[in-house]
């Protein structure tokens, strides 16, 4: 498991990152996020959605309400927000699993909510707000293909 720290300064910095990570993924790659409200989880998400489905970028917004959003695209992108669920039942009944190891790119909001459900593989990514502009932002990996994109970052990040 590797594992690695990002301080962003602004949240263009933390939609870059979200733009270079999204060059690393594969479809079925799964992304939990995990935060406080206002951490640049939903930012995050804005850059890595400009980078696969430009033409839905401007649509990103926390999906809360609606608890998944879905961006078209060759690789589509789904966006869950789990705020809301109670955990792995709320999560089962609704069907999602089937997005986390299909045909898309998983990138889960409160993904603390899943106990049993969460895949093997999972770049997991927690947000601590600093300030109005400044992020900490904690990567780390639990597989082969999310321990390639943390070992990207290291060398971007850290070289």
């Amino acid at each position: 498991m590797s594992t690695l720290r990002i301080t962003t300064a602004s949240p263009a910095e933390t939609e870059e990152l979200g733009i270079f990570i999204a060059a690393l993924l594969s479809p079925g790659f799964f992304i939990a996020l995990r935060g406080d409200l206002g951490g640049g989880k939903t930012c995050f998400t804005r850059g890595l959605v400009s980078a696969i489905a430009p033409q839905s970028a401007h649509l990103v917004s926390s999906p809360t309400y609606a608890i998944m959003n879905s961006y078209s695209a060759a690789i589509p992108v789904y966006h869950f927000d789990f705020y809301r669920l109670t955990g792995d039942d709320d999560v089962n009944e609704l069907g999602f699993e089937e997005y986390f190891y299909g045909d898309g790119i998983s990138v889960v909001e409160w993904s603390e909510r899943l106990t049993e459900m969460l895949p093997s593989d999972v770049l997991t990514m927690k947000f601590k707000y600093l300030d109005e502009n400044r992020r900490i932002i904690s990567l780390s990996s639990s597989g082969e293909n999310s321990e390639k994109v943390v070992d990207a970052l290291v060398k971007k990040y850290n070289p």
